[in-house]
């Protein structure tokens, strides 16, 4: 879970990122970074995510996110602060 001091992001990833198992990518690797968050697809092609734990590992983890999984062709990613409420854990949300 988030706690004071961490850094909360929001991204926005663009390319080719749906169907190519980037939510699940993304979860296994917050969780093993021990990030607390949620990973979701969005309808207009991009994969949004929301990323909570100390600056090295949100860091680490948007570093990794410019990359993504194997066959993923990540174009962009676009980064803002995120200051909404969190659920302990990271998540996988529905498409929206």
């Amino acid at each position: 879970m988030a706690t004071v001091g961490d850094t909360r992001v929001r991204v926005l990833i663009s390319g080719k990122v749906q169907g190519v198992w980037f939510r699940g990518w993304t979860q296994r690797a917050a969780e093993t970074l021990g990030l607390s968050g949620w990973v979701r697809n969005l309808s207009d092609g991009r994969v949004e995510a929301v990323f909570a734990g100390p600056k090295p590992k949100t860091e680490e983890m948007l570093e990794r996110c410019r990359q993504g999984p194997p066959l993923a062709r990540v174009e962009s990613v676009e980064v803002d602060d995120h200051h909404g409420p969190l659920e302990p854990g990271f998540h996988t949300r529905p498409t929206i």
